[in-house]
């Protein structure tokens, strides 16, 4: 009986089909779109702040001051066109920013610029281009002015206005 056994393995092993042959290299393709545009890193809510500083309530004369931000950053794609454009603020009177005192009605009005020679005016709601050399680290190009009356109460003035960006 062994004998029919071994012939039957024999048509076993010849009967299994042969490996075929695969092709082992291909193609495909790998694009990628990169998008113009702006980040603004760290919030957004608090861009920075200008202050005048302290001051005698019977100084007069011009003080200005310069934007400084510090926790908030902001980024553009190289090349990107930024704007911005400065709100009126929440004491707006017909036209004129202006810094209320905190426990009474006075104002002390100040005006906004994008140049520290304080020559070119930043009006209200008015688009400006924001221009930058370092696309990681854009500061917004704000500076403030007051004229201080010698009259005006002792107490806390401040004004809160809306920046809009915009690229």
């Amino acid at each position: 009986m062994l004998r029919p056994l071994h012939g039957l393995m024999m048509v076993l092993v010849w009967t299994v089909p042969a490996p075929l042959t695969a092709q082992v290299s291909s193609s495909f393709q790998v694009s990628a779109q990169v998008v113009a545009g702006c980040l603004v890193v760290g919030g957004g809510s608090n861009y920075g702040s200008l202050d005048f500083g302290s001051y005698s309530a019977l100084s007069s004369g011009p003080v200005s001051t310069a934007f400084t931000g510090t926790s908030v950053t902001l980024q553009c794609t190289p090349g990107v066109a930024l704007s911005m454009s400065i709100g009126g603020g929440q004491n707006n009177s017909s036209g004129t920013r202006n810094l209320k005192r905190s426990t009474g009605p006075q104002l002390l009005a100040y005006q906004l610029f994008r140049d520290a020679g304080f020559s070119q005016s930043l009006g209200i709601d008015q688009s400006v281009a924001v221009t930058y050399s370092d696309p990681n680290a854009i500061k917004l190009p704000v500076y403030a002015r007051a004229q201080l009356s010698g009259n005006l109460p002792a107490g806390s003035y401040t004004d809160v206005v809306q920046v809009v960006l915009t690229w």
